[in-house]
């Protein structure tokens, strides 16, 4: 089985929850604490493809952050990557990665069809 990674924040229930569960299939998987380690931009753009996403798909609106870097619905991606590798509380979590495919869990479930 390829190596699993999970991008998480050990203070958000869903990214508790993700890892719970990955454990409970028996999977020990590389856990990445992204708001000590923040991804740059281009670790960004690699997981967005993974996920199949833009980041405005991926970026949390309801953050301090968000206002503080002046976004809006009409930012672009890459004003939006900027401000992700800045304040990476704006990244939606947890992100679980697994070769070339990423889900979001959430639900923590959607995991489920990355592992078996």
């Amino acid at each position: 089985m390829s190596a699993i990674t999970i991008y998480h924040n050990p203070r958000c229930s869903k990214s508790r929850n993700t890892l719970t569960l990955l454990e409970e299939n028996g999977i020990n998987p590389t856990v990445v604490l992204y708001l000590e380690s923040p991804p740059d931009t281009t670790e960004l753009k690699a997981l967005l493809r993974k996920l199949g996403l833009t980041a405005s798909q991926l970026v949390r609106r309801g953050e301090e952050a968000y206002k503080t870097c002046s976004l809006n619905k009409d930012s672009d991606d890459e004003e939006i990557l900027v401000a992700m590798a800045k304040y990476p509380k704006l990244i939606e979590r947890p992100i679980v990665v697994k070769g070339g495919r990423a889900v979001l869990g959430r639900p923590p479930e959607n995991v489920l069809e990355l592992i078996r």
